[in-house]
């Protein structure tokens, strides 16, 4: 995989607490998604799905994260985005273990 931008928690987090403009997909599947995520993500079946639900706009700013550093879902997401040539995509590397870590909140349940 070639180089992936990345945000770490508390820019995350900053963003989230002002209300940005930007999308944020937890790429785990739907169990692990209902289960927990953070607070205004969004989660998706499909590549195919994510692509047409993220729509026209290849420039909208796109977060994208997993369960941890080691966690491939997001690195293979980031990767999708990109080659469908989404220009603001970055990949939080922390995902759900470093979130928990700081004691911040998650949710459950569906999109």
């Amino acid at each position: 995989m070639g180089d992936i931008r990345t945000i770490d928690r508390e820019e995350l987090k900053a963003k989230l607490d002002r209300g940005d403009d930007f999308t944020l997909v937890m790429t785990l599947n739907d169990w692990a998604f209902r289960a927990q995520h953070i607070p205004g993500s969004i989660h998706f079946h499909t590549q195919e799905e994510a692509l047409a639900a993220l729509g026209a706009d290849r420039g909208a700013e796109i977060v994208v994260y997993c369960s941890d550093a080691a966690c491939v879902a997001s690195q293979y997401a980031y990767e999708g985005l990109v080659e469908a040539g989404f220009t603001n995509v970055r990949r939080y590397e922390g995902g759900l273990s470093d979130w928990a870590e700081a004691g911040y909140p998650f949710e459950s349940g569906e999109n």
